[in-house]
């Protein structure tokens, strides 16, 4: 039989499947970054939404303040999430860059559509989806490490009650400790501390999600052979950290809307204990290797902050809408991946 159109390198020299593994290694290593870039992009709105909405920082300065942090996180807490996603849910041994590839795809995809949508879906768990997805659709179910998932599946449910009940025990903590202040002293006061707050949890936004995909590109160096063993090297780490600093610059506000003013109104005191509560979260998973959703984890705070005025200053509705998004991440951004990995493999082989 002889090569499809997309086959050529076959029959060439070796040089030129040198030539061919570079390139497509690039592709992904290209595709990973962009999918970080959207992940700042989309997960902007995590960073800045309680800032902006309770007006400390313009939208500017916000995303400014966010970015920096985002990227200085590099430098802090190791890699553990980023070794989870490239070799701890998925068997390695047995992806291609194709699958790799279709992954990031799906996710990206995935990203674009609940950005349009205003809806503040996880990246985190479509990077996960996208690639199991295209990885099943390679290889069948036994690509995945079932005993990888049950953390990730486990903190879809807990990083938001967590982040909710860190965040209504600080409103109660916050309101007890300064009830004999007047609320226009207390205003005042923690429009600075929401500087610090907002600043704590882009740093431990910029800590998990950036990790996530340096496992992606760790894993299609890994499978060319430009990595002797799974690792992830420091150019690896700063270039996450600057595309997806660079995405939070260029900010998702139709996300910010439905964050800051949709589900809750919030005041600066508000704002502090939900960024609070969210970094203090996801910090802690993070240094047990936990890819968990800091979106998750930011609107379980809000709701949480919200819910100590009353129940019904929570906008259930919208609510409802996110949790629905949610769940279908992960298995929409697999499907998405699916899709696109049987569409490659008619005519483009696996490399």
């Amino acid at each position: 039989m002889s090569p499809t159109p997309w086959k050529p390198w076959l029959s060439r020299t070796p040089d030129a499947t040198v030539d061919h593994t570079l390139l497509f290694v690039g592709t992904i290593v290209a595709t990973a970054l962009i999918f970080d870039f959207i992940n700042g992009f989309h997960d902007a709105a995590n960073s800045i939404a309680t800032v902006v909405s309770t007006r400390v920082l313009s939208p500017r300065f916000a995303v400014i303040w966010a970015a920096f942090f985002n990227f200085i996180a590099a430098f802090f807490f190791g890699t553990a999430v980023a070794k989870t996603i490239g070799s701890g849910m998925i068997h390695i041994e047995m992806v291609t860059q194709s699958v790799i590839l279709c992954g990031l795809g799906g996710a990206i995809a995935w990203n674009l559509i609940t950005w349009w949508l205003g809806l503040p879906t996880s990246s985190s768990h479509a990077l996960i989806g996208g690639y199991a997805g295209a990885a099943v659709a390679h290889a069948g179910p036994d690509v995945v490490i079932v005993s990888g998932w049950y953390k990730t599946i486990a903190y879809i449910f807990l990083s938001p009650l967590i982040g909710m009940a860190l965040g209504l025990l600080l409103m109660v903590a916050v309101s007890w400790i300064f009830r004999r202040q007047t609320p226009q002293r207390v205003d005042k006061w923690f429009r600075r501390l929401q500087l610090l707050s907002a600043a704590a949890f882009s740093f431990a936004h910029g800590t998990n999600d950036a990790q996530k995909t340096m496992g992606i590109i760790a894993g299609a160096l890994y499978k060319a052979h430009y990595l002797d063993s799974f690792r992830i090297p420091w150019a690896v780490i700063l270039a996450a950290h600057a595309a997806i600093g660079f995405g939070t610059l260029s900010g998702g506000w139709r996300i910010v809307k439905t964050m800051g003013q949709r589900i809750t109104k919030l005041r600066p005191v508000g704002g502090f204990c939900a960024e609070t509560a969210g970094a203090i979260t996801i910090i802690g998973v993070t240094l047990f290797g936990i890819p968990v959703s800091t979106t998750h984890t930011i609107t379980g705070a809000i709701v949480g902050v919200g819910s100590t005025q009353r129940l019904s200053a929570v906008r259930w509705g919208v609510a409802t809408q996110i949790i629905w998004a949610w769940i279908l991440t992960i298995p929409a951004s697999a499907a998405i991946a699916w899709v696109a990995f049987q569409l490659i493999e008619m005519g483009w082989p696996s490399a």
